[in-house]
């Protein structure tokens, strides 16, 4: 009983750790896609300033926004013909794991004292 308890409670925290993303399997995807070539080898150094800093940002607002771009220019989408065609191949897990690493990266974002 005690290993079965044991059992579970591991596959528990694995799973919790997998459907919140994967920080190294993000790593993968942002060299495969070559997400730095827009955004910046460090994701804070964009070689256009329109082109928003990535390290550091909120997984949640980074999922809703590449899950928005996936969506395109339809209802709750977001129009952008390069970064449509980047997110078009990525699964929802894929979408988890670029934010759990985008996130995980110290960034430069500055947010005001209230």
């Amino acid at each position: 009983m005690k290993k079965l308890i044991t059992a579970l409670f591991c596959s528990a925290i694995s799973l919790s750790a997998f459907a919140s993303g994967n920080i190294e399997a993000g790593k993968a995807l942002t060299e495969k896609y070559s997400c730095f070539a827009c955004h910046g080898k460090d994701f804070n150094t964009p070689i256009d300033p329109s082109y928003p800093k990535l390290a550091g940002q909120h997984k949640d607002y980074l999922e809703h926004a590449l899950t928005a771009y996936k969506r395109g220019d339809g209802a709750n989408g977001r129009g952008n013909a390069i970064m449509g065609g980047q997110v078009k191949p990525l699964s929802n897990q894929d979408i988890k794991d670029l934010a759990a690493y985008l996130h995980s990266l110290p960034g430069t974002l500055v947010t005001p004292h209230r």
